[in-house]
């Protein structure tokens, strides 16, 4: 059984739900998978000023654990999923990503299937460089990167975004699609079955 961790951080809950999605369609590939979400750095006044943010934390808090290097250690491919702030991924995922240098030293991150999805408030607002930011991080950790590309139908159902699944929010929570779910779900099936064929 392949091993999959999904690693994200969402704040108010639009990646949650692609993270979930990916989640699922591992598990549908066969996968043994841990849904994972990085910590919180924001301050709680800046939570509270946001009911969104505000709601999604309190849900999530004892529903999905937070994510450890050792998750990676673990696993044999791996997805990462943030929202975009500014073009790049947000900075709770960046640091949970800073502390992985003793697995990346040690060789233990490298020769696994790795993917990434992504949320912006428009169209435009960076989803696809959020996504090829994080391929810059897989080329560093030496993971054989696993975009979608134009594999299925359903990926232009969902915006066709080769380089990964991409919502856009308009700045609200829950709006992810059904295509934009499919996707994801396939872009899981996907990492799964590339990363089974990476340690056969």
């Amino acid at each position: 059984m392949t091993k999959i961790a999904v690693i994200y951080y969402s704040s108010t809950g639009n990646v949650h739900q692609l993270a979930a999605a990916v989640a699922q369609g591992a598990e549908e590939a066969g996968a043994e998978v841990r849904l994972r979400r990085v910590p919180e750095l924001a301050p709680e006044e800046a939570i509270d000023s946001n009911p969104l943010w505000r709601a999604h934390v309190d849900a999530t808090a004892g529903e999905v654990q937070e994510a450890t290097p050792a998750d990676l250690e673990w696993a044999e491919g791996y997805a990462l999923g943030s929202p975009t702030r500014f073009g790049t991924p947000a900075a709770q995922m960046k640091q949970f990503i800073d502390t992985l240098g003793g697995l990346w030293f040690t060789g233990k991150l490298a020769n696994k299937g790795a993917t990434a999805f992504t949320s912006a408030q428009n169209v435009h607002g960076g989803n696809e460089t959020t996504i090829l930011t994080f391929f810059n991080i897989f080329s560093h950790f030496g993971a054989v990167i696993v975009p979608p590309g134009y594999t299925d139908p359903l990926l232009f159902e969902a915006g066709g975004n080769p380089y990964g699944t991409s919502n856009a929010s308009g700045g609200k929570s829950a709006t992810v699609t059904e295509a934009e779910l499919a996707a994801a779900r396939y872009q899981g099936r996907r990492l799964a079955e590339v990363s089974a064929k990476l340690t056969a």
